[in-house]
């Protein structure tokens, strides 16, 4: 499979059948027991640093840390990938829908909430190549339309995405 920019592909399946392991693989944190995963011709061990530097991967979980606000949840995270403003972190939590939960822990945080919060991160690491497990899971109508339009505007831009989801 090749993914070019601008392209958003969604594979979708039953549980247990590896959707996520297939995320974990493009993302580096696991091998391949067969073939190979790439980046620009290279294999993405062999161009690690640069590989990480433009992708960004959203687990299923969104991987919070309860007693941090949303704001210091990006700001630690996104911050180990990249330098980032406050401004930047409070557009990313306003563009994902969540801006009026930026002062908020994120044990206080519903389920869409805390998922949207995820999404924030990806946005504010201002990666090209999105890798999204179920990014959609606990939102409403109004946050799926939302992450839609996200997902679309960042492919629109010239970026890729890969979302793995049971819909």
């Amino acid at each position: 499979m090749t993914l070019g920019a601008g392209e958003l592909p969604h594979v979708s399946g039953p549980n247990g059948t590896g959707k996520t392991t297939l995320l974990r693989v493009i993302c580096g944190l696991l091998r391949p027991e067969q073939g190979l995963v790439s980046w620009l011709g290279k294999s993405i061990m062999s161009v690690r640093a640069e590989y990480q530097a433009v992708m960004a991967y959203a687990s299923h979980e969104p991987a919070l840390k309860a007693d941090l606000t949303a704001l210091e949840n990006l700001r630690f995270a996104v911050g180990l990938k990249r330098r980032v403003t406050s401004d930047e972190l409070r557009a990313a939590l306003e563009r994902s829908g969540v801006a009026a939960c930026a002062d908020l822990p994120a044990r206080v945080l519903s389920a869409g909430q805390r998922r949207r919060v995820a999404m924030a991160r990806v946005i504010a690491m201002s990666a090209t190549l999105w890798l999204l497990d179920e990014p959609f899971t606990n939102l409403d109508a109004a946050g799926s339309d939302l992450m839609s339009g996200v997902l679309q505007s960042h492919v629109e831009r010239g970026g890729s995405a890969m979302v793995v989801a049971h819909h």
